[in-house]
């Protein structure tokens, strides 16, 4: 017997974050959208550290870090659950205490300097592989690190970098061995901002803010390699297969909290002497955007759980990241028909979601890549249909 329920401890987690959220970050939302019609960010640094002061007293830091650097160590499933819950806002709110997946690979030195201080919220990093010339094609990227005695020395750019614009270090990927490539010639790196890389804000349709990288004759010391050399593209694919099935579950909790809105809105809209929920082609969006939700839903637990035990989850993931992202646009368009007019104006958050799901499609893989890695997958047999539980 499979029990897709949750634990008595679980839904008492998912509840008091579900409150959280409802108390302390949904009051500000009109606030950001007052700021984005000044052109001002979202929320001030000021604000988020003090949301995230009162997440950490009440018991919300460090969802899915290991106990042993202080955090909660939920697991994927859980953690899943929770980025549901934080998505019911579009102010750009996350819980604290957390650092990239490959931040775990460093050494004890690289740990105490990079590491701890990113857990502790002291220090703001970035991840950066994505290039002019190489998007979803991450195995072409041109920046280079050549060896010069004791350091190496970096030269290239990469764009759209979430974070470039506030972090103070970067985890670059640069071409080590242009022979090998992706193949062992690919390593990474911790640059300190104050070692030399510059940022420049790119103006995106959306609130997401990413920026531009320019490394000139970046002079890095050979003790800042994550991990070993040659073997960066590695933690790579790490780093976005854990984005694969976190960004889909951000999703389901934006789709979730917009068909509320619509259907709270067919109920009071009226239209030729009826609530325009009594209309058919009403009721079919509606009808459809829910069954899309629970579809997305398990697609990204089942993801989510691959990764909590241990198991290859990088075709569950890409499936998961392609229909979260397909379900997300489709829903937030449905619901902005369903509002008409005032759907489209910047007095309802609906035209916000508009464009901030938008990305979904493109960013971590596009849906195109997407679709070429699990039909790969299967022509040449890397995973077999009706494989469930293997």
């Amino acid at each position: 017997m499979v029990d897709f329920s949750l634990s008595v401890e679980e839904r008492q987690i998912r509840d008091t974050v579900r409150a959280f959220i409802s108390k302390e970050v949904m009051p500000l939302e009109q606030e950001v959208l007052r700021n984005e019609r000044a052109g001002a960010p979202a929320i001030s640094l000021d604000v988020l550290n003090e949301l995230r002061t009162k997440a950490r007293k009440a018991g919300f830091w460090g969802m899915n870090t290991p106990e042993e650097y202080g955090g909660m160590d939920l697991g994927a499933v859980m953690s899943a659950i929770l980025v549901m819950e934080t998505g019911r806002t579009y102010v750009p709110f996350s819980f604290g205490g957390s650092a990239d997946n490959i931040l775990y690979e460093a050494n004890d030195e690289q740990k105490r300097r990079y590491l701890i201080p990113t857990i502790e919220g002291e220090r703001r990093s970035c991840f950066a592989i994505t290039e002019p010339g190489a998007g979803s094609d991450a195995r072409n990227i041109r920046t280079r690190a050549v060896r010069d005695g004791d350091d190496w020395v970096i030269n290239g750019e990469k764009t759209f970098i979430t974070g470039g614009n506030e972090a103070d270090f970067v985890m670059v990927f640069a071409v080590t061995d242009p022979e090998k490539g992706a193949g062992g010639g690919v390593t990474c790196f911790l640059v300190d901002r104050d070692m030399g890389w510059k940022s420049e804000p790119i103006q995106t349709m959306g609130q997401w803010g990413p920026a531009a990288l320019v490394f000139d004759d970046v002079r890095v010391p050979a003790e800042n390699v994550l991990g070993e050399v040659g073997q960066g593209f590695a933690l790579a694919l790490n780093w976005i297969g854990q984005g694969r099935y976190m960004i889909p579950a951000r999703a389901i909790g934006s789709a979730e909290r917009m068909l509320q809105m619509a259907v709270d809105y067919a109920k009071v809209r009226h239209s030729m002497g009826h609530p325009i929920g009594d209309y058919q082609a009403i009721q079919w969006q509606i009808a459809d955007s829910q069954v899309e939700i629970e579809s997305a839903k398990w697609l990204t637990l089942y993801a989510a759980w691959r990764v909590q035990q241990g198991m290859d989850a990088r075709h569950a993931s890409s499936i998961a990241k392609l229909n979260g992202a397909v379900m997300a646009n489709q829903v937030v368009d449905r619901v902005l028909q369903i509002h008409g007019g005032m759907g489209y104006t910047k007095e309802l958050p609906i035209e916000r979601w508009y464009r901030e799901l938008r990305l979904l499609r493109i960013f971590e893989g596009t849906d195109e890549i997407q679709r070429r890695t699990i039909a790969r997958n299967l022509l040449k047999g890397h995973v077999r249909l009706g494989g469930i539980g293997e």
